[in-house]
């Protein structure tokens, strides 16, 4: 299991609303609301409907904010926390809370600072965002100090968020060959354009020599360490106040594929030499005992290839290289193609072996557009969408809506994955896996291998309970600070802590933006700092929170506009009010409701349109809008008042002016009135255009 392509932290709050159609059954609301008469709908205050809206504002704001932080755009957040005194200092900007994600570590001591991964999050459920990040309003009064980025291994909760922030803050980047290979490669394929005069530095460790570099003040060293990623490390920091060590994420496999294990020696050498502070990752503290060995699930591959009787598609996650490399041992041992499908999945395996982490023989990969032209039992297919992922390669096989493969019978998919924990994904991998089945597809899933009569069909890339006291244990800490987990999860290690003979005052389950200040014997919590999710949609760009809450309040009660062409000299409505309703009701099923809508907005201009100025005219109708719309459905949608003001004084001239040119006949009223009328239609079809939503 790994938590790279993830949909995690997906922790929505109870008190939350969501755009629900039960939900709003439930509550009474009904597609085509019955219009009220004038005495049942002044039952309801206007308090009473403006307290309606605040209400959806407020829920929008609070699914926003389980990202962002508690300040909000009226109060600007400020890194106003200020310390140089000679202690060492960490701050988890994230990766202290939820499953682990957006994984950043920062260690400032006097004037020099270094970060320690730099991750994203893929799991923000919110409309239209993909990812998001660390917020870096804190690094902005230090960027002066940052030494460098030190990365643990490739994933992209660990390494997604560094083509937004490094520009910002720049700084070498320090990882192993394989890890520094996929850093280069987001930023190549990163969607939006680099600064003006940014270049990429980075610099590739030998994680196996113990090479030591200075950064500032700290000296940095890299120890392998197994994980579900070749390339994974320890990270080591050498401080002036003492030795901190940051596991990254890991798992102590005694027999990994590429044989490149866990350098158990020399984290044994490093505990006897002494460590201030072990940082150690937490996801999976609740498990107990040991986790499998990778290669306990290859022989599992060349059984059921062996015995698929067409072709065979594999879902699994691109940067496990190892697993990749499983697959095309077993299909060449039964003479098959391999194609690939997922953008993820061919360019972390063209990186791979561009540097030498695979082993491919010549010939064994075909091109996807070829399956079809290839007897079904010659071929396999490795593709993304392990997770259920949407457009994922998998899950468009699975839809039908793939443009080169189309499933049929004999197919056999195998998933080589399990849900990831937190992340909500179990349902999108229900739904695929029925579609799969329903197209009579054979499908391999490690939660089934017993009623399927096959092996395991995945490993975690996460430690178990045994191999996290193995790692306290090689590095007897003084101080132990768990990391990268729930909060949950970072306290079940500390217990594991405690029962490894660590004392618990020397023990901190820390929140995010905790400032930890450490000297040689003693560690404490002495204050904060801002922290908190940037949204970043599809393309790269950031979204402001402010378009985020319109989303999500778009989504739930839906949008209504409101235009109307009013003569500037008598006050009167030229044409019948427009009304545009998007999301809130279809206007052709309630025609009732809007006869009596457009009856009382022509009240609203009589009665208030020459009272007052232009721009408080707009305001009194948008709250004259809302009130009329929940005193009728019970629902506060957002509303956009639009005026037209057209002065409707005809511009009459005589023949023979005093130039003596011949003037054009003054027109009469009935034509005056013909061509304002010709002028509004085009101008209401020009707002209005085709959608035959629009009344």
């Amino acid at each position: 299991m790994e938590k790279n392509n993830k949909g995690k932290g997906k922790n929505q709050n109870s008190g939350s609303k969501k755009p629900n159609s039960q939900n709003k059954k439930k509550q009474g609301i009904e597609s085509k609301p019955r219009p009220k008469t004038t005495a049942q709908a002044r039952s309801v205050s206007r308090g009473e409907a403006i307290r309606a809206q605040k209400r959806s504002v407020e829920d929008a704001t609070r699914l926003v904010s389980q990202y962002l932080t508690p300040t909000g755009d009226d109060n600007p957040k400020r890194a106003n926390f200020i310390d140089n005194s000679p202690r060492l200092k960490i701050i988890g900007l994230g990766g202290m809370d939820g499953g682990g994600s957006k994984n950043m570590m920062l260690l400032e001591y006097m004037n020099d600072a270094v970060i320690v991964d730099c991750g994203n999050d893929l799991g923000v459920d919110l409309p239209g965002i993909n990812y998001g990040i660390c917020d870096t309003t804190y690094l902005e009064s230090i960027k002066h100090k940052i030494k460098g980025y030190v990365i643990t291994h490739g994933h992209l909760d660990h390494i997604g968020g560094l083509p937004h922030i490094v520009p910002k803050f720049p700084a070498p980047i320090y990882g192993s060959r394989f890890t520094i290979g996929r850093v280069e490669e987001i930023f190549q394929n990163f969607g939006l354009p680099m600064p003006q005069g940014f270049k990429l530095d980075t610099v590739i460790m030998n994680e196996h020599t113990h090479e030591r570099l200075k950064l500032g003040e700290f000296f940095v060293e890299l120890v392998a360490v197994t994980h579900s990623i070749p390339g994974s490390t320890v990270v080591i920091v050498d401080t002036p106040v003492g030795r901190v060590v940051n596991t990254g994420d890991f798992r102590l496999d005694p027999n990994p594929l590429d044989h490149e294990k866990t350098d158990t020696d020399r984290l044994k050498e490093l505990g006897k030499e002494g460590v201030l502070a072990l940082l150690s990752e937490s996801t999976t503290t609740e498990r107990p005992g040991r986790t499998p060995s990778e290669s306990t699930i290859e022989q599992s591959f060349i059984d059921i290839m062996e015995r698929a009787p067409g072709r065979m598609f594999v879902a699994l996650f691109s940067t496990n290289v190892n697993r990749v490399q499983m697959i095309v041992n077993a299909a060449v041992k039964h003479n098959r193609k391999i194609a690939l499908d997922g953008r993820s999945m061919m360019s972390t395996l063209e990186m791979a072996v561009r540097n030498g982490f695979m082993k491919i023989p010549k010939g064994t990969f075909i091109p996807i557009n070829a399956v079809p032209n290839i007897k079904d039992q010659d071929v396999v297919v490795m593709c993304t969408g392990s997770q259920g992922e949407p457009n994922s390669a998998l899950q468009r096989m699975a839809a039908g809506q793939h443009k080169h493969i189309k499933l049929k019978a004999q197919d056999t998919v195998v998933l080589s994955s399990t849900p990831i924990p937190e992340s909500g994904n179990d349902s999108l991998i229900g739904s695929m896996v029925d579609n799969l089945m329903r197209m009579g597809v054979h499908v391999y899933r490690h939660e089934t291998r017993e009623l399927d009569n096959c092996g395991p069909l995945h490993v975690s890339g996460h430690a178990s309970v045994d191999e996290y006291k193995d790692m306290i244990n090689y590095l007897q800490p003084k101080f132990f600070v768990p990391i990268y987990g729930s909060y949950r999860s970072k306290q079940r290690h500390i217990e594991i802590a405690v029962e490894e003979g660590i004392a618990r005052r020397d023990t901190l389950n820390a929140e995010n933006g905790h400032v930890i200040a450490f000297t040689k014997d003693k560690m404490e919590v002495i204050g904060e700092v801002p922290v908190g999710t940037v949204l970043v949609d599809q393309t790269g760009a950031i979204v402001n929170n402010v378009v985020v809450k319109d989303r999500l309040m778009l989504a739930e009660e839906g949008l209504v506009t409101v235009i109307l062409t009013i003569d500037k000299k008598s006050g009167q409505l030229m044409t019948s009010p427009d009304i545009i309703s998007r999301g809130f009701i279809y206007m052709r099923d309630s025609e009732e409701l809007m006869n009596l809508f457009r009856t009382e907005l022509r009240r609203a201009v009589m009665q208030r349109y020459k009272r007052v100025d232009l721009d408080r005219f707009k305001a009194e109708l948008k709250d004259y809008v809302t009130h009329f719309l929940y005193e009728q459905t019970q629902r506060s949608p957002i509303v956009i008042p639009v005026v037209n003001i057209i002065n409707g004084k005809p511009s009459t001239t005589k023949q023979g002016g005093k130039d003596g040119k011949k003037q054009e006949p003054e027109k009469t009223a009935d034509q005056i009135a013909k061509e304002q009328q010709d002028r509004f239609a085009a101008l209401r079809q020009q707002l209005l255009g085709q959608d035959a939503r629009v009344d």
